[in-house]
């Protein structure tokens, strides 16, 4: 059998396919809450990195740029100015 993962054995890969067939509804669906989250914040910190003077907000737009496309990136810009006093 060829596994999913170049770097997973297939006796691991086996195991791990079983524990998710175990697993609840519930356990799935905190482990898929899980890993989107911690894909966020690499994504965040990632973008971070890549911009170090940028600030909270800069990132946060740059973030929704690259995740959700420019058109709205840009109407996040302009609809957090318009919030500012």
């Amino acid at each position: 059998m060829k596994t999913q993962s170049p770097d997973t054995s297939p006796d691991a890969e086996r195991v791990q396919i079983e524990l998710l067939r175990q697993a609840t509804i519930a356990q799935r669906f905190h482990l898929v809450r899980s890993l989107t989250a911690t894909t966020r914040r690499l994504a965040w910190r990632a973008i971070r990195e890549a911009n170090p003077g940028a600030s909270d907000e800069e990132v946060d737009l740059l973030f929704v740029r690259v995740h959700y496309g420019p058109e709205l990136a840009d109407r996040l810009r302009a609809y957090l100015a318009q919030r500012r006093p």
